[in-house]
C-alpha cells in the first residue's frame, strides 16, 4: 500500500514539475542576444500587414487562441496537411497565416534556425491588439515549435454554441479560469462572424418559433436586417457592431444589453460567477473601484500563452512554419 502510494506521488510530481519546468523556460528578451531584433521585426510584420488590412488584428488573434488550445502554444495551427490541425471545422476561416510566414522569412534570412514560429504568433497577437488601441504587454518568449498537428484533436476548441458550464470546463482544462474566461473572450470586441452562426438565434429559436429572448428588441430587429432567414450564411457581421476596430469594453456593454452576437457570449450575462465580472468590466468604475479589462486582458494572455510551451526536448525551431523539419 505505502509502495503504491509513494509510486503514485512521483508520478504526479513529475508531472507538476514538468509543466513548472515548461512555463520557466519562457522569459522576457529571450532573444535579445541571439537575436536582438526579433521582436521589432515582428512588429514591422505585423504592422505592414495591419496597414493594407486592419481585420487581420483579430485573424492573428484568433489564430493564436487556437494554437493554445490544441497541443499547447507551439506553432501546431500553422503546420499544414491534410489531417493537420487547419483541416478541423473549427479552423475554418483561419486568418493571419501569411504575417506569420512572412515575418519568418524575415527572422530565418536574419538569424537562421532561432525564432520559433510559437513564438512570432504569440508576438503578433500581442501587437494585433496593440494596433487595435488596445493594450501592450511583454510576451516571455522561448517557446519551441511542436512536431504534431492532428485535427482529431481540435474537438476541444470553444464554440459558439458552447454552454457557460462547457465553455468553463474546456477553459479549465487548459489551466483557465473562470476570470480567465471572461477576460479572453473580451477578444470579440474586434473580428467579425458569419451568420451561418447565430442566425439560428433570429428565426425560430423557441418552440413557439419565436428568436432568443436574450436578444434585446431593438438589435435584434438590427440583425434581422443584416442576416435575413434565406440569406448568404457566409456573409461577415462584427461582433462588436458598436465598435467593430477598437480594442475596448463595449464588448461587456453589448452583454449586459442584450446586444451579443453570439449565443455562447450572451450566455456569459446569464450565469451568475460569469455575470459578475462582465459587470466589473462593463462598468464605469475602473482602477481601484474595479477591473481594468486593458490590463486583465494582457496578464490573461500571457497565461495563456504559457499553456503547455514545448522546450528543446519535445520541439523544435522549424526553418519554414507550415512544415516540421526532417
Amino acid at each position: 500500500m505505502g509502495v503504491k502510494y509513494c509510486y503514485v506521488m512521483i508520478i504526479v510530481l513529475v508531472l507538476v514539475l514538468g509543466k513548472e519546468v515548461r512555463s520557466q523556460s519562457l522569459k522576457n528578451g529571450y532573444y535579445s542576444t541571439s537575436c536582438p531584433k526579433a521582436e521589432s521585426i515582428v512588429r514591422s510584420t505585423v504592422q505592414s500587414h495591419f496597414d493594407s488590412d486592419p481585420t487581420i488584428s483579430p485573424g492573428l488573434l484568433r489564430l493564436h487562441f487556437h494554437d493554445c488550445f490544441v497541443q499547447g502554444c507551439d506553432g501546431s495551427v500553422l503546420i499544414k496537411g491534410k489531417s493537420a490541425e487547419q483541416a478541423a471545422l473549427a479552423n475554418l476561416g483561419l486568418r493571419g497565416l501569411e504575417v506569420i510566414d512572412d515575418a519568418k522569412a524575415k527572422l530565418e534570412s536574419l538569424c537562421p534556425g532561432v525564432v520559433s514560429c510559437a513564438d512570432i504568433l504569440a508576438l503578433a497577437a500581442r501587437d494585433s491588439v496593440d494596433l487595435s488601441d488596445g493594450p501592450s504587454w511583454r510576451v516571455p518568449t522561448g517557446r519551441k515549435d511542436g512536431r504534431i498537428s492532428l485535427a482529431s484533436e481540435a474537438s476541444n476548441l470553444p464554440s459558439p454554441f458552447d454552454s457557460v458550464a462547457i465553455q468553463k470546463q474546456k477553459f479549465l482544462d487548459k489551466g483557465l479560469d473562470t476570470h480567465d474566461l471572461v477576460t479572453l473572450l473580451g477578444a470579440h470586441t474586434i473580428g467579425q462572424t458569419d451568420c451561418l452562426f447565430f442566425r439560428y438565434r433570429l428565426y425560430n429559436f423557441t418552440v413557439t418559433g419565436n428568436s432568443d429572448p436574450t436578444i434585446s428588441p431593438s438589435f435584434l430587429t438590427q440583425l434581422k436586417t443584416l442576416c435575413p432567414p434565406n440569406g448568404d450564411g457566409s456573409k461577415r457581421v462584427a461582433l462588436d457592431i458598436g465598435s467593430p476596430s477598437k480594442f475596448d469594453e463595449s464588448f461587456y456593454k453589448n452583454l449586459r444589453d442584450g446586444n451579443a452576437i453570439l449565443e455562447s457570449d450572451q450566455r456569459l450575462w446569464s450565469d451568475a460567477e460569469t455575470n459578475a465580472v462582465v459587470k466589473k468590466y462593463a462598468s464605469r468604475l475602473r482602477g481601484l473601484l474595479g477591473f481594468r479589462f486593458d490590463y486583465e486582458f494582457g496578464k490573461a494572455m500571457i497565461k495563456m500563452s504559457s499553456i503547455d510551451v514545448k522546450t528543446d526536448v519535445d520541439g523544435e525551431v522549424r526553418k519554414v512554419c507550415s512544415k516540421v523539419n526532417y
